[in-house]
């Protein structure tokens, strides 16, 4: 297992924001819970306030689910350039229906996305990318806090 700690994941956002500039979208749709805390930090460090976020579940703990089941989806109706942030695209599912599913609803909207790890093998990749992940990922805002939940 890997850790990421908050001093990288400062940087990393940075970087993302410098890769996506000449992209520049309008709006920003963070996938729950993985996706949320790097759409709040690119989200405020581009001063974008159109930030949303659509939930997904596929994976308990590190327990894979068999489907992706996608709810609270956002309304991109006065949206061109959406960017979908998540922390990680493992096997591509979850961006890949996110991504499906946001394109059949709005066809009139850009669609791209960005996250912190990928891997080689997922179904999808991001336009913006920084990690090729070779393991699992603790990211500091699941283990630093699973941790106090289970003190």
């Amino acid at each position: 297992m890997t850790y990421y700690p908050y001093e990288t994941f400062v940087k990393d956002v940075k970087t993302l924001v410098e890769m996506t500039k000449d992209y520049n979208p309008d709006t920003l749709v963070s996938i729950a819970r993985g996706g949320v805390t790097l759409g709040h930090a690119y989200a405020s460090a581009t001063d974008n306030r159109q930030l949303m976020s659509i939930n997904s579940v596929l994976y308990n703990e590190q327990e894979k689910g068999e489907k992706c089941e996608l709810f609270n989806i956002p309304d991109l109706s006065n949206a061109s350039r959406v960017l979908i942030l998540d922390d990680i695209i493992d096997s591509g599912q979850t961006m890949l229906a996110v991504v499906t599913t946001l394109t059949k609803l709005y066809p009139h909207v850009i669609i791209k996305s960005a996250s912190i790890y990928y891997k080689k093998t997922a179904l999808i990749q991001s336009a913006f990318s920084l990690y090729e992940a070779s393991d699992w990922i603790e990211f500091f805002w699941e283990k630093d806090f699973m941790e106090k939940r289970n003190d």
